[in-house]
């Protein structure tokens, strides 16, 4: 790669470092820290990434590939190996769960709207919908997950109700970061996919529309049209992997991967003007 090229790197590399680092600075984690945290993604990005004929890198190879001392690319590796993966087995449990209740007709009334159920019983209730589309995560966990983040009410007759279509965590609990790290993992990957693709590759889709001449007084009016439009788009992507996600058999009989599609908004900071939002 020549030294333009890498320059140009290095800059684009400081703009996405940018939302991560205040991110971490609100956590409190000094530059030490990410600097340890970078480090051991390198060592696990070039063992995964450059092994030859399937395998994994050795060791001598990802301290070239790295800079670091054959040493210290061993201590990593090692680290790695010791670590266990990020948890994200309750928040898509909690989000199937979600979609089964608002897609499965056997959870729908007359109408086709979706149920209020109780919480035990036979179908339709919560604990068979848990059994259906909660993966290995206990119904009472479920619930309790769902209810503490307002996707679920529990009604006076103790009856349950779904208000939303997908498990947010509340901004402060641990598994919200975990998901925040997600979302920059797949639009990451997403985009260094297009931009290391062979010749000839098919790209991923990654698109967005920004205008940078927005009256600040309207950002109500833009977030209620997100809310409506993009979750609506959400919802029928959703509804079309539903019905297309390969059964019990087929996952035995072909190579699976995940699909998906990511939304998210833009609004940058004000700087100039007079901020007139309502």
């Amino acid at each position: 790669m020549s030294d333009v090229a890498k320059r140009n790197l290095l800059r684009a590399f400081r703009l996405m470092l940018g939302p991560v680092v205040r991110l971490l600075l609100r956590g409190g984690v000094a530059w030490k820290e990410a600097a340890e945290a970078l480090k051991t993604t390198y060592v696990e990005v070039a063992t995964k990434d450059y092994g030859l004929h399937g395998r994994p890198t050795n060791v001598s190879r990802v301290a070239i590939l790295t800079g670091l001392s054959r040493r210290e690319a061993g201590r990593l590796r090692k680290a790695l190996e010791d670590e266990s993966a990020p948890e994200f087995s309750g928040m898509n449990s909690a989000t199937r769960l979600l979609t089964g209740w608002h897609l499965d007709p056997d959870y729908h009334d007359d109408a086709g709207k979706p149920l209020e159920l109780p919480m035990t019983g036979d179908a339709p209730s919560f604990a068979d919908l848990a059994r259906r589309y909660g993966g290995d995560i206990a119904a009472v966990t479920l619930l309790r997950e769902l209810t503490r983040n307002e996707a679920v009410l529990r009604l006076p007759d103790d009856r349950l109700r779904v208000v939303k279509r997908y498990f947010m965590p509340s901004p402060l609990d641990p598994a919200a970061v975990l998901r925040a790290g997600s979302v920059l993992q797949d639009l990451g990957n997403n985009i260094a996919y297009n931009l290391g693709r062979d010749e000839g590759a098919v790209t991923r889709f990654e698109g967005r529309a920004t205008n940078e001449r927005m009256i600040s007084g309207d950002a109500r009016a833009y977030r209620a049209f997100l809310e409506r439009e993009a979750q609506a788009f959400l919802e029928r992507v959703d509804e079309w992997l539903t019905l297309h996600e390969a059964s019990p058999s087929e996952q035995k009989k072909y190579r699976v991967r995940r699909f998906g599609i990511g939304v998210y908004q833009i609004e940058d900071q004000l700087m100039e003007g007079r901020d007139d939002e309502a």
